[in-house]
């Protein structure tokens, strides 16, 4: 595996990533940058407790707290239409696919409704990155 992401950075497919933890939170174990040529992604490791919480509808007040914690670990993330993302993977990731390793958000997709954005699977612009 670590050849393979060596090869990857060396040909310039991603950037290396240095995973960003922080030990206080509560319902986010850890956050990554990646990229792909110029796009870039988020990559939000929910901790055991912030997916057993997404998974419970009605619970505002933990997504805010995780938001939260997200803007701790990668502050550069408090751009137009990352929260909207991150809530939606909140509200409806452990629902739709629940375990999912982490959930992507993406500064260079279109800031939309929430109505579009869940319609978007939370990726609204195009498909889920391919990184």
């Amino acid at each position: 595996m670590r050849i393979l992401i060596a090869a990857l950075v060396a040909a310039g497919v991603c950037a290396a990533a240095t995973p960003v933890a922080h030990a206080d939170a509560l319902y986010i174990d850890r956050t990554e940058w990646v990229a792909w040529g110029d796009l870039k992604s988020l990559r939000v490791y929910p901790s055991a407790t912030g997916r057993a919480e997404a998974a419970i509808p009605g619970t505002q007040a933990q997504q805010n707290q995780a938001w939260a914690e997200v803007l701790e670990l990668a502050p550069e993330a408090d751009i137009p239409g990352m929260q909207a993302q991150f809530n939606c993977h909140w509200q409806f990731a452990e629902f739709v696919e629940p375990g999912k390793t982490s959930w992507n958000l993406e500064p260079w997709r279109p800031v939309v409704t929430d109505a579009e954005l869940v319609a978007a699977g939370c990726n609204p612009g195009g498909t889920e990155e391919p990184f």
